[in-house]
């Protein structure tokens, strides 16, 4: 018989389910249609929101329950620790929310919009890219389907679905800002092709679903930027995607990882010249983890790294991009400058603990 990870996992690779629209969405309009008036523009515009709220509403959720007490506070002093948003990808019970809405809970409760209130496991957590699933214990669940993100133009309708402040399926519409945004986790590491849009969002909406007009989950919201309006950012379905495949396969998203600690400084202009090199910064190695592959291959503080496989290095960021796609255990090629010599060393990265 299948299992649910199974089913979970078969629904984030059929291509098929991603590209249709949710269950009483309308159709979309014909090229040979004549030209429509403004207001039914308007009123598709207003049938194409209302649409994405019915089929999609029931399966967003609050995320709430205690949180840990802080060190030094006294006892009591944590409160409820407020909550966040999900949104149901599978039947099972599975639900996606950010890190850090789960962050530091003792115990994790999904209330849905028809006020269920379900206890919830923690399936895993990826604070790099600030995404969380969690399985609801219950089944049979009203659940939405992930997009595309690659597929996102600038411009587009978005529409966020949340509950801020605890009001349940709280609605917002924006369009498309940016894509390719890059905005930095709570571990410091930049999370990639960040979507930017104009859907308002307010506490308590992080980890709810930013949905496009067929219905399709293309991201999950993440943050704003206090003081600013018509800002906010969330995280791709297309990264969502990966990181729910690693959850459900090993309970964590693997990384590669060197032992090294950067930080980016200006290259000798006499000194690129003489080796040939193109970057004008390079990084420089601060420290070197004891039993590290960085230590085994001989890495020495004070040098300066200014490629990995002729990839130019010039920030900690470029390094983590690299070690983002490689493979754990293969080995790479790391070009520095030691003093007044240009060395290549090579190195097979180990899994990130």
């Amino acid at each position: 018989m299948e299992s649910a990870a199974q089913r979970l996992l078969a629904l984030l690779n059929d291509p098929a389910s991603a590209n249709t629209p949710a269950p009483g969405l309308p159709p979309a309009a014909s090229s040979g249609q004549a030209r429509p008036s403004d207001l039914d523009l308007l009123d598709a515009y207003s049938r194409a929101v209302v649409g994405v709220v019915d089929a999609i509403g029931p399966a967003v959720v609050s995320v709430t329950g205690p949180r840990d007490q802080p060190p030094g506070q006294p006892s009591g002093s944590g409160g409820p620790g407020g909550s966040g948003s999900g949104v149901i990808i599978a039947p099972d019970g599975y639900v996606l929310t950010n890190s850090h809405v789960v962050h530091d809970r003792r115990r994790l409760t999904v209330i849905t919009r028809d006020g269920d209130v379900l206890d919830a496991n923690l399936v895993g957590d990826d604070p790099a890219t600030d995404l969380a699933l969690l399985r609801a214990q219950a089944g049979d669940l009203p659940f939405a389907g992930l997009g595309e993100s690659a597929a996102l133009k600038v411009g587009q309708l978005a529409i966020a679905i949340g509950t801020p402040l605890g009001f349940h399926s709280t609605v917002s519409a924006g369009v498309v800002s940016a894509t390719g945004r890059a905005m930095r986790g709570r571990e410091g590491r930049l999370i990639e092709n960040v979507i930017q849009h104009t859907a308002p969002i307010n506490p308590g909406s992080s980890g709810g679903p930013l949905v496009d007009s067929r219905g399709r989950v293309v991201g999950i919201n993440t943050a704003i930027i206090a003081g600013a309006q018509g800002i906010g950012f969330a995280v791709p379905a297309d990264t969502a995607r990966w990181v729910i495949s690693e959850l459900m396969v090993r309970g964590r998203v693997r990384r590669a990882f060197l032992g090294l600690a950067v930080q980016a400084r200006p290259l000798d202009r006499r000194l690129a010249r003489a080796h040939d090199l193109l970057n004008d910064d390079a990084l420089e190695v601060v420290g070197i983890g004891a039993d590290t592959p960085a230590q085994t291959a001989g890495l020495q503080v004070g040098d300066l790294l200014v490629s990995v496989n002729d990839h130019l290095l010039r920030s900690a960021d470029d390094l983590h991009r690299f070690l983002a796609r490689w493979p754990i255990g293969n080995p790479l090629t790391l070009t520095l400058v030691r003093g007044k010599e240009s060395l290549t060393i090579n190195l097979a990265p180990s899994e990130a603990q």
